[in-house]
This record gives structure tokens, sequence and C-alpha cells, in this order.
């Protein structure tokens, strides 16, 4: 097709914060995980696909392929849903006291 730019798996996005490689990026319906550490306003690749291990919120305790959801003020991965945007679904359960999850990107919010 003349018209394909990409498969989108990784897209350019300005970064919104200053961040780490590896961290959660929520810029507007996108949400990724960050190629490369870079601060606010600098091109930044986000991966929108695959899965990845993220923080999660100390307590909530994600059964395999339950609904997770990104809070953007912590920076952390939540069962909560209200404001929070859905960003995937657990990979694999976690335990309430483990600090990060394992996440199946979805590719956009909802």
């Amino acid at each position: 097709m003349k018209n394909f730019i990409q498969d989108g798996n990784m897209m350019s996005v300005p970064a919104p914060y200053p961040v780490l490689s590896g961290n959660g990026v929520l810029v507007g319906a996108l949400f990724g995980v960050a190629a490369f550490a870079t601060s606010t306003g600098r091109p930044l690749e986000i991966a929108t696909r695959g899965v990845y291990d993220l923080p999660k919120k100390a307590g909530d305790t994600p059964g395999y392929g339950a609904r997770l959801y990104w809070d953007d003020a912590a920076k952390v991965i939540t069962t909560t849903p209200g404001s929070n945007p859905y960003v995937g679904a657990a990979a694999e359960a976690a335990i309430g006291s483990a600090a990060t999850v394992r996440v199946r990107l979805n590719g956009f919010v909802q």
C-alpha cells in the first residue's frame, strides 16, 4: 500500500513529563512504555504493544487477564477504573505486596 506509514507498535511522541527507560507514558489516547529516558517535550519512542512489567499500585491483586488501568498521577498500573484509562490486561496474576504487574498492552486507552 502506498499510504502505509508504520505498524504502530512503536510511536514517536512528545514526552509529557520526564521519563526513564521502561516507564509507562500516557499521551492523550496513547499509552506505551518508554524506550529511553528523556525530559519534558523532547521526542520519545514508546512501545504501544507487547508485554511489560510495570509498577503496580500497592495492595492491588489483579488476577490473570484482569483489566488494568493507568494512574497517571501516581505513574502506576491499577485495577481501579474511575478516571484511570484502560491500558491492557494482566499477563499473569500479581499479589498485593508485588511491586510490579505483567501487562499486555492494548495499544491505546479507553
